[in-house]
Parts: C-alpha cells; structure tokens; sequence
C-alpha cells in the first residue's frame, strides 16, 4: 500500500513547502531510472504575435532563482524571448509517470555565468557555437561542415576558445511549478506550488 504524505498525495511528493526542493528530489530519482538525459525539458515560447513554439532543450542547471538552459541567442526561441519573456517548461520522466510543468519569465544569465559554462563545454561543442547559425537555413550539409573547420582553424588552441556573443544563458524564474504523478483510471495526483506577491510559495491540490 502506497504511503502518504499530509495532503493525501503519494508519499514522492514528500511534504515540503519549497518546490525547488521537491524538484531536486524529483530530479536526483531521474536521473536513476531515465536512461537518456533526465534533464531533457520541453521548452515553450511565444513571439510577440502570440505564435506558440515549442522544442526540447537540457536544463543545465536549477536554484532558487531559476532553471537555467544555453542556446544561440539569435535562434528563434532565443528571438522569441528577446520579444517576450514568458515562458513555460515541461519535464516528463516515462520511467516515473511523472511529469513536472513550470511558468515564469525568462532573462540572461550574467556573462560570468555563461563564460564559466561555456568554459566547461567540449571544445567541438565550442566551435559548434560559433560555426552553427542556428534555426537559419542551409543550403547544403557541407555549408555547416565547413563553417566548423574553419573556426577550428581559427581557434586552434582547445583551451582558449573564447565565448560568442551570440551565445548565452537564459533563466526561467518560476511563477508557478506544477508536480504531476500518474493515477490509475486517470485518476492523477496533481500539486501546484504558487508564489504569491511576497515571494512565498503556496500549495494547492488540482483535480485530475
């Protein structure tokens, strides 16, 4: 017989009033059980038209501030969240029949940040950041191809490739963070973590 926590729900959603906490619960029991990159998030925006867009990005890393991801910031999600900040994420983990949804507003991370990551990063994935002009048409394979090698040959020392300006971090600051463990008869157990005006968390349950 599952156990329970206060609110009734199955003991995996512990008994906590900080959701950053729960998700790292969550995620640590992830990174277990999924057996391709747990930290694969569906991530969603907008254009200033209300034009939705939705791809799969790796969250790179979490805190009380945020949830932090890098991409070219002139791709078209990073366009998009130049010309409108909110944004929505979505963890879905198979292995647990759980699912994670997130809203908030996005903003940049400090260079400092983003140097230190891109710093961390493989030297192919480095130059792949300078060579690839991402979400823009290519009119061939070998367009791309050769854009690498010649940035290779630019930056031929592997430890000294310096961070483009066109490449960064962004942080979703949640607004709302939604924890979701699949029922049977589709019967789930849904817990949603507000944060009010004072920056405090609040905990409502949500029907099925």
């Amino acid at each position: 017989m599952n156990q329970k926590n206060s609110l009734g729900l199955n003991n995996c959603f512990l008994d906590l009033e900080d959701p950053i906490q729960l998700f790292k619960e969550w995620m640590e029991k992830a990174k277990l059980s999924e057996p391709n990159d747990p930290n694969a998030v569906a991530l969603a925006t907008s254009s200033k038209n209300n034009i939705p867009s939705l791809r799969m990005v790796l969250l790179k890393d979490f805190n009380k501030n945020g949830f932090i991801f890098y991409t070219n910031l002139n791709s078209q999600k990073g366009n998009e969240l130049k010309e409108n900040p909110n944004a929505a994420m979505c963890f879905h983990w198979k292995s647990l029949l759980r699912q994670i949804r997130i809203i908030g507003k996005i903003s940049l991370v400090p260079d400092e940040v983003a140097d230190k990551y891109y710093s961390s990063r493989a030297y192919e994935s480095q130059i792949g950041a300078w060579a690839s002009n991402q979400s823009e048409k290519l009119k061939t394979r070998n367009q791309l191809i050769k854009s690498i090698e010649d940035y290779k040959k630019k930056f031929n020392d592997k430890k000294k490739v310096p961070r483009p300006n066109h490449w960064s971090g962004w942080n979703l600051s949640p607004d709302s963070i939604e924890f979701w463990l699949d029922g049977d008869n589709r019967i789930h157990e849904r817990l949603k973590y507000t944060k009010n005006s004072n920056g405090e968390w609040t905990k409502s349950l949500l029907s099925p």
